[in-house]
């Protein structure tokens, strides 16, 4: 990764913003969850579970309950 200041905030934006959208995808099932993460990168996919777990726990619980196997999608 970037160490430029810029570049590392743009990343993280980018992160937090798929993770808000992740977030708002477990309403409609894991599959479309699993699908927008399809689309990122192994780090974009890791950032964005470490933000979705800190910025909602909750749904982040019903997402490991609902699918276990999550830390599959990390590949």
């Amino acid at each position: 990764m970037d160490t430029e200041p810029e570049l590392s905030d743009s990343w993280w934006e980018r992160v937090k913003y798929y993770a808000r959208l992740a977030i708002e995808r477990v309403e409609y099932g894991v599959e479309s969850v699993k699908e927008l993460l399809s689309t990122l990168t192994s780090d974009e996919r890791c950032g964005v579970m470490l933000e979705f777990e800190d910025a909602s726990p909750d749904k982040f619980t019903q997402l490991v309950t609902d699918a276990p196997q999550w830390t599959e999608w990390m590949a």
